[in-house]
């Protein structure tokens, strides 16, 4: 019975050295990685992606991945060029570019670029007004990395990128600020409203303009139309009086003298003009009455 047990323990225990000898020898790779070996301590490079046979206890091997990573620069307090003090957090984008480098040159990559990232961050905005702080954010990102990425070169890694998050400015400077913005949308809204109503009168001006030029031609118009309609009117006037003879311009006279003297008027006026109209009556009644006396 305890002999039974005896060789069921070592079986098991040959299974499990053989099982760790087998983990210790194949290793699979992926694409997004590489395995850095060592061989008895001394580097040898990487190998990978896909299967890997390793010598079991003389080959020690490290992963490396990769793939883009992130880092979470927590918030820093920085005093900017004009002994401002405001808080910052930010994001560093970072990749292996040489495994080996990475591995040998630095024992943990992620750590060692947060604390310079830390470093920078507060050198980098100690040479840059408040101002300047919160408006030049892009060429902040791009001075960290550029500056960043001179240290970790080294390590074997690259900065891809590095994205500010938030800026945080003291509690006064932000009250100034919120007062400077309401002020700058009062500004903005007075002068909306003074263009709105600079564009209104002069489009009300344009109407008046345009409405007072159409006065105009009609009134042009009509004056033509009148001064055409008297034109036609006299013509038609000269046309028949050149058909009628003195005598019945002075029988038309006499008429509206007549109907003259039916007014209540008692005093007349008669034009210079009276007698030559009377001429060619009384010339043209003279010859009858001399006619008669001579009977």
């Amino acid at each position: 019975m305890d002999q039974g047990l005896i060789v069921i323990a070592v079986v098991l225990f040959g299974l499990i050295i053989f099982l760790w000898f087998l983990t210790g020898l194949i290793k699979v790779v992926r694409e997004y990685e590489r395995l850095v070996v060592f061989r008895f301590g001394r580097c040898i490079g990487m190998k990978g992606p896909g299967l890997i046979i390793l010598i079991p206890i003389v080959d020690l091997a490290t992963r490396v991945d990769l793939r883009e990573q992130y880092l979470e620069v927590p918030s820093q307090t920085c005093i900017t060029k004009d002994n401002a003090s405001i808080s910052i957090d930010f994001l560093v984008y970072w990749k292996v570019t040489d495994p080996v480098q990475s591995v040998v040159q630095v024992q943990d990559f992620g750590g060692a670029t947060r604390g310079i990232a830390m470093t920078t961050l507060r050198a980098v905005v100690g040479d840059i007004a408040l101002d300047d702080v919160l408006a030049k954010r892009e060429e902040i990102n791009n001075i960290l990395r550029g500056k960043l990425d001179e240290v970790t070169s080294r390590w074997g890694g690259k900065i891809t990128s590095v994205e500010i998050r938030e800026i945080e400015p003291p509690k006064d400077i932000q009250d100034a600020m919120t007062k400077q913005m309401s002020a700058e949308r009062s500004r903005r809204a007075m002068v909306t409203s003074a263009e709105g109503d600079r564009t209104a009168k002069i489009t009300m001006a344009d109407g008046e303009k345009q409405a007072t030029i159409l006065r105009a031609e009609g009134d042009k118009q009509s004056a033509i139309l009148r001064a055409e309609g008297y034109a036609l009117a006299l013509g038609k006037v000269f046309e028949v009086a050149k058909n009628l003879d003195a005598n019945t311009m002075g029988l038309q006279y006499l008429e509206a003298l007549k109907n003259l003297g039916q007014g209540a008027s008692t005093k007349f006026i008669f034009p210079m003009e009276f007698s030559s109209f009377l001429k060619p009556i009384i010339n043209a009644v003279a010859p009858s009455s001399d006619a008669g006396g001579h009977k």
